[in-house]
C-alpha cells in the first residue's frame, strides 16, 4: 500500500525551526506571505551563487565581522591615530559595540532559526542557531553610520553591504535578517555620530 500523503512544498525549509518561522509568516496575511516567499526566493538565488574560489574569499571576509571584530578594531585604530577626534571615535566605537550587544539580546527575543534547506546547506558554522536580526548587518551598518562622520561614507557603506550580503551567500541568514539588521544598525549607529 502506497503512502498517499502529499509531499511538502519544495520551497519549504527542512529544519523545524525554520519551517515554523516560515509558517508563521505564511499564516500572517497576504503581505507577510509575499515577504516570506520573496525572502526564500532571494535567499535561494543568492545562496545558489556560491562557488569556489569566491567561497573562500567571502568566508574569510565574513569571518572578520564575527562579534563586530573588524569594526571595533577600526574604531580603536581611529581613536589611537586621530587624536584630535578621539572623543568622537570613542562615541562611535561604543555605539558599534552596544549595537552588537543589543542585537544579540534581540535575537534571543525573536528566536528565528537560521536557514536550513537540504539542497542549500549553510557553508560555514555559526556561534548560535539564531538568525534574526543579523549581527553582522547591524554592527556593519552601525559602524558605517557612526564612522562616516570621520571617514568617507561610500567605502564604509559598500563594505557594510558586502558584509551583510556575505551572510546570505554563505547560507546563514535570510535576506530579511540582514535588512532588519541594517535598519537597526543604521538607527543605532546614529547615536555614535
Amino acid at each position: 500500500m502506497r503512502d498517499t500523503a502529499p509531499p511538502p512544498p519544495a520551497a519549504e525549509p527542512a529544519e523545524p525551526g525554520a519551517r515554523r518561522s516560515l509558517r508563521v509568516l505564511l499564516r500572517s496575511g497576504p503581505a507577510a506571505r509575499t515577504v516570506a516567499r520573496a525572502d526564500l526566493q532571494l535567499y535561494r538565488a543568492i545562496r545558489s551563487a556560491a562557488r569556489p574560489p569566491a567561497l573562500g574569499i567571502v568566508s574569510r571576509f565574513s569571518m572578520c565581522g564575527e562579534h563586530a571584530a573588524c569594526w571595533l578594531v577600526l574604531g580603536a585604530a581611529g581613536m589611537a591615530v586621530d587624536r584630535s577626534r578621539r572623543a568622537r571615535w570613542r562615541r562611535a566605537v561604543t555605539a558599534v559595540g552596544a549595537t552588537y550587544l543589543l542585537n544579540t539580546a534581540i535575537k534571543g527575543i525573536f528566536r528565528r532559526a537560521r536557514p536550513a534547506l537540504e539542497d542549500l546547506p549553510a557553508l560555514i558554522a555559526t556561534p548560535t542557531a539564531l538568525s534574526f536580526p543579523s549581527a553582522h548587518a547591524s554592527s556593519s551598518f552601525a559602524a558605517a553610520r557612526a564612522y562616516s562622520a570621520m571617514l568617507p561614507a561610500g567605502p564604509l557603506y559598500a563594505t557594510a553591504t558586502a558584509m551583510a550580503l556575505s551572510r546570505v551567500y554563505l547560507g546563514v541568514h535570510y535576506p530579511t535578517d540582514i535588512a532588519a539588521g541594517a535598519l537597526f544598525g543604521t538607527i543605532a549607529g546614529s547615536a555614535g555620530r
